[in-house]
């Protein structure tokens, strides 16, 4: 994802000590940030597919792409790509074709940088007929954009898109926050048909329809597979976003996820879930494993050339995440500086005073 002033709105520094509310002397508990992730051993994978996911690939960066091509080769694996491969065509089918290259299977789905029109506007009539055009290379690359069953496993990519009534909680006011045309390049380098709208909800529910093209083959997967993991680009609960008051960009809550596409994700998992469940997404770049009633969410950014040299959040040395192998989950991605830090300290929204490190950016309204 990117927002105008974007380089401090999605993450930041990730030793930098958090306090829930500096209002009062309550001291959270700390993370630990060594970074521990499980690879897949040998003796692990020797008995099925291996599963990786990565996110937020963001090739048109000239080190990004560069990270992709010097990724080992995998050729009896699996990779999920959720999205944010590329902004142009050309470096997307690239990317793709390096991959195709290196896995056994590559499936992916669309985010929305992948629909951005800014470099090669003039190419398509609009970002519709570009996903089109991307659909189209990913068949000719052999890029699999549909619910698949491999080895066993389901496989369910799922379309999304986000919309401004996904933030339920309450907003920061009393400051001058930057509206979210001025903060999101989406709404300047997308270009929808009139009767779609990104600050409604007709462009989220135009993807979402899009998963109903494949929906018999959800259902065949729920019959036969007793593993699934299901992925979006997009962010399915707020949950998974830091709260408000800890955000560089406050309103970011409005711009990356979808209450419909949790809804796709509950009717293939299960409105409990189960331990056999996972969803995995990508677009804000924070690291996240979590399981919230009853499904694994997990994110695994490769995210942005700065970020990582500022180590927030990217996954320069640790991604691939194998999140599957041998017929079973991987262990916890550790760490996950956010998820981690939910784990231990209470979701707390009700508290709208911004975080010193955010609120020394804003001007306050008299």
């Amino acid at each position: 994802m990117a927002v105008c002033f974007y380089s401090n709105c999605l993450a930041f520094t990730q030793h930098r000590r958090i306090v829930p509310n500096s209002s009062c002397n309550k001291v959270e508990r700390r993370v630990n940030l060594t970074r521990v992730v499980k690879p897949c051993t040998e003796a692990e994978t020797s008995d099925g597919t291996r599963v990786f996911v990565m996110s937020d690939l963001h090739t048109d960066y000239p080190d990004n792409m560069s990270w992709v091509k010097s990724l080992s080769q995998r050729t009896e694996s699996v990779v999920l790509v959720a999205g944010d491969v590329a902004e142009t065509m050309d470096n997307f089918v690239l990317t793709m074709s390096v991959l195709k290259d290196k896995f056994q299977h590559v499936f992916f789905v669309p985010g929305n940088h992948d629909l951005w029109l800014r470099r090669d506007k003039s190419h398509y009539l609009g970002s519709l007929d570009k996903l089109d055009k991307l659909l189209d290379a990913c068949g000719r690359l052999g890029v699999e954009t549909k619910p698949t069953i491999v080895d066993g496993l389901g496989i369910i990519p799922l379309y999304s898109w986000y919309h401004e009534s996904f933030d339920g909680e309450r907003d920061i006011t009393g400051y001058r926050i930057p509206s979210l045309e001025m903060a999101c390049k989406d709404f300047h380098v997308c270009k929808w048909p009139d009767r779609l709208k990104s600050e409604e909800t007709s462009l989220a529910l135009y993807f979402d329809s899009l998963n109903d093209e494949n929906w018999s083959r959800v259902k065949d997967i729920q019959r036969q597979c007793s593993h699934i993991i299901s992925f979006s680009h997009f962010v399915p609960r707020q949950e998974l976003c830091p709260e408000k008051r800890m955000l560089f960009y406050p309103n970011l809550p409005k711009i990356i996820g979808s209450k419909y596409l949790e809804t796709r994700i509950r009717s293939i998992h299960g409105a409990e879930g189960s331990a056999s469940s996972c969803h995995v997404f990508g677009h804000t770049h924070f690291c996240w494993d979590a399981v919230v009633d009853g499904i694994r969410y997990v994110q695994s950014p490769l995210a942005y050339p700065r970020e990582r040299k500022r180590r927030m959040n990217g996954g320069e040395d640790w991604l691939p995440f194998c999140i599957y192998s041998g017929g079973n989950f991987a262990e916890k991605l550790s760490p996950c500086y956010w998820s981690d830090y939910y784990t231990v300290n209470p979701r707390t929204p009700e508290i709208t005073q911004l975080a010193p490190w955010v609120s020394k950016y804003y001007t306050k309204i008299r």
